[in-house]
């Protein structure tokens, strides 16, 4: 057994190439051993975003306050509230974030898949998040 305790995991910002607004990522486990999962607690300020990007074994976003936005290429725009559980499968390209008005936090959990967990695409627009 392994406890970890939370100052050995300090929060870090969301970086410019991958997030647009202010976002803060809180890590949670990284893959050990024979693991592949990994998760996070990623917390968006109003109007924060993801850039586009997909999962080669997927995603799992289990929504854990506030509420927000996920969209899938070629989808709608889908409002996300605490409790909800959101699934990417493997390839789907996305992006989640807060609403403009709201902050939203959820943890992030997605496995690797040769050493790779995520492929970051182009930012979403403002165009392409104003259309709810």
């Amino acid at each position: 057994m392994e406890i970890t305790t939370d100052p050995s995991r300090p929060s870090v910002e969301g970086p410019d190439d991958y997030f647009s607004g202010d976002v803060r990522i809180d890590p949670l486990f990284n893959p050990e051993g024979d693991a592949r999962a990994a998760a996070a607690s990623v917390t968006f300020e109003p109007g924060s975003r993801t850039a586009w990007h997909t999962h080669p074994l997927g995603q799992r976003l289990i929504i854990t306050s506030g509420c927000g936005f996920v969209q899938r290429e070629d989808g709608p725009i889908e409002e996300v509230r605490a409790g909800d559980i959101v699934w990417f499968p493997a390839g789907e390209k996305h992006w989640h974030g807060a609403r403009p008005e709201k902050a939203m936090t959820h943890i992030a959990i997605q496995e690797e898949l040769d050493g790779e967990a995520v492929t970051w695409l182009e930012h979403v627009t403002d165009e392409e998040y104003d259309q709810e």
